[in-house]
């Protein structure tokens, strides 16, 4: 993956461009698993199994790859203990605890209108879903 440069300020970072950086940064945190590891790190030092048991479902490699993502956008810090097995915890940074805030929203959101949802898709009818 080609990391996109960001030139002059942040008011430059036009989304409407292919190659903005913003849009990187859109592609890589707004996926499913990005959005419950931040929901589920929220203001918490974790290890990696106590992500995994936080967010049902995920793969090792799903939440390596994640990590190692949040990580690489300043999102989460890696911190890794000199023990045997080595202790690697994580946690957001101010930056990733900003964004946890529109996260949670988002996971607020979907409580208040999943039944709204629920029965609009069930009048659409599930037939129709790929």
């Amino acid at each position: 993956m080609v990391t996109k440069q960001l030139s002059g300020t942040p008011e430059n970072a036009d989304l409407a461009r292919a190659d903005s950086l913003a849009r990187e940064i859109f592609s890589d945190v707004a996926n499913k698993w990005a959005l419950l590891i931040i929901e589920a790190l929220g203001e918490r030092t974790l290890r990696f199994g106590e992500v995994r048991s936080e967010v049902d479902g995920i793969s090792h490699k799903m939440l390596t790859q994640n990590l190692r993502m949040l990580e690489r956008n300043g999102l989460a810090r890696r911190k890794v203990h000199p023990t045997v097995p080595p202790k690697v915890e994580y946690t957001l940074t101010e930056p990733g605890l900003a964004l946890r805030e529109t996260v949670h929203r988002m996971c607020d959101w979907t409580h208040r209108y999943i039944d709204h949802i629920e029965t609009s898709r069930d009048r659409f009818g599930t037939a129709d879903m790929p």
